[in-house]
């Protein structure tokens, strides 16, 4: 590519006339993922919005004195919780009492005055279970309405803080869940049914607060950035219903499959069986004593990475935050933006930079090995195939560092991927079809590998074209 008399700034580097190096992509999108992780870091976060001078504490656009509590106590669940302590702790120092959190395996860390419990994370497990267990009868000790309660909240909690309700055994709740991601669901449809079977779940962790004040922060990985979605809503009233949990299973067809106990209480609970009470309601006695804010969000990796393509010579433009539906569906649109840039120049004329953020679904029909960053990158792989143009790279990673039941984030993949594939002995339709991404893309050293990145917002993806 040759650039004409202007000025161009490429990879920090400055070039005047003459032949511009071929950059690479793959260290360039590095660049501009790691950017977004560090803008979304939970515990930066956390000290953006919740600040303390002297006796008052001020969280957003409101308020607090600290001398009017008896107590100041921390609970949370998700795997960003560590981070977000770790700066609760540094405001409040001393006068914090006592907290206890749930993070996923690997997502740990020492604190001085939170224990930390480490469970299973997509599937519930029997630690995540004890820890909620934990968590509700330290609340129910100590915690009255003379007291301040601090509640964070961050993706993944909705699996790692399992209180399933009487009758309801964690394997039931495990099966129901298990069901539910093998079959597509949204997130959304998860945590309407999940809030069902829970006693912490859909606001029911005020139930536990005993009239405290409480103070919910979010690290958000819906979206959207529906509160009431963000590990299920604990602190936010729930404006669905057991009726829809129904209509939500009914309409995959898994009352077959389903444990009969959970059908059977959620045909209780839409029955009016008030020994299988609703989930919380706008406009309860207990919504009046919460303050939920939203700390941090996908977009704000977004805009950071724009910032970031932008510095290394790569116009960006963020399609969106907000982009679900079928893998499949979504990686076709990206290729199909990536195909009109290289023909027109538009909507932007390259080298330039598509970003986009959200979190798709995959209807998983194979055995193989994956999560649906991969699976976008290898149907892009599969688009793209064969073009000419080789200046293009698509990327995709899960903001907390795993991408589904795999040590990966995401992958990269260019229109050379399938035929590197081929030489290895790789066939790309075949991995595809077996929902087998991982194994393509790790022989081809195109993994994204972050390691626990202790935050969760999300998806991100990248098309960069050169």
């Amino acid at each position: 590519m040759r650039f004409g008399p202007r000025r161009a700034r490429v990879c920090g580097k400055r070039y005047y006339g003459g032949v511009q190096p071929a950059p690479d992509l793959r260290q360039i999108v590095r660049h501009i993922y790691e950017a977004a992780l560090r803008s979304v870091d939970p515990e930066a976060a956390v000290l953006r919005f919740l600040r303390r001078e002297g006796d008052l504490l001020r969280l957003a656009d409101r308020t607090y004195q600290l001398s009017s509590f008896r107590r100041i106590v921390l609970v949370g669940f998700g795997k960003a919780g560590v981070p977000m302590a770790k700066a609760v702790e540094q405001i409040f120092g001393d006068r914090l009492d006592q907290g206890l959190i749930i993070v996923k395996y690997g997502h740990g860390g020492q604190l001085k005055k939170t224990l930390v419990v480490e469970a299973g994370h997509p599937e519930p497990d029997e630690a995540g279970r004890a820890g909620a267990e934990e968590l509700l009868s330290l609340l129910d000790r100590t915690v009255s309405s003379q007291d301040l309660l601090i509640v964070l909240l961050s993706g993944g909690g909705s699996a790692l803080a399992p209180a399933p309700v009487s009758g309801v055994s964690l394997d039931d709740k495990k099966r129901t869940t298990s069901l539910l991601l093998r079959c597509g669901a949204t997130i959304h449809e998860m945590n309407c049914v999940r809030k069902h079977l829970s006693r912490i779940k859909g606001g029911r962790l005020l139930d536990h607060a005993h009239g405290a004040t409480v103070l919910a922060l979010m690290l958000s990985d819906v979206v959207g950035d529906d509160m009431s979605t963000v590990a299920s809503g604990a602190t936010v009233p729930d404006p669905t219903t057991f009726r829809d949990a129904l209509d939500i299973l009914s309409a995959y067809r898994l009352e077959s499959e389903l444990p009969a106990t959970v059908w059977r209480y959620l045909e209780r609970g839409a029955a009016g069986d008030p020994h299988a009470p609703e989930t919380l309601k706008p406009g309860s006695v207990a919504s009046r004593h919460i303050q939920n804010v939203i700390v941090g969000s996908n977009f704000l990796g977004l805009r950071a990475a724009a910032e970031k393509s932008r510095e290394l010579g790569f116009a960006p433009l963020i399609l969106s935050s907000s982009i679900e539906g079928n893998t499949a569906d979504i990686a076709k649109m990206h290729v199909a933006l990536a195909q009109e840039v290289l023909k027109t120049g538009h909507p932007l004329a390259r080298p330039c930079c598509l970003i986009s953020g959200g979190e798709t679904t995959v209807k998983v029909t194979g055995s193989g090995k994956g999560g649906r960053n991969q699976e976008f990158v290898l149907c892009c792989a599969k688009e793209t195939a064969g073009w000419p143009e080789d200046r293009i790279l698509f990327a995709s990673l899960g903001s907390d560092g795993t991408d589904g039941p795999t040590d990966a984030a995401g992958a990269l993949a260019d229109p050379r991927s399938k035929s590197r594939g081929d030489e290895l002995g790789l066939s790309l339709d075949d991995h595809l079809a077996r929902n087998d991404s991982y194994n393509f893309f790790n022989p081809l050293a195109d993994l994204i590998r972050t390691g626990p990145t202790r935050t969760n917002v999300m998806d991100f993806r990248f098309v960069l074209i050169g």
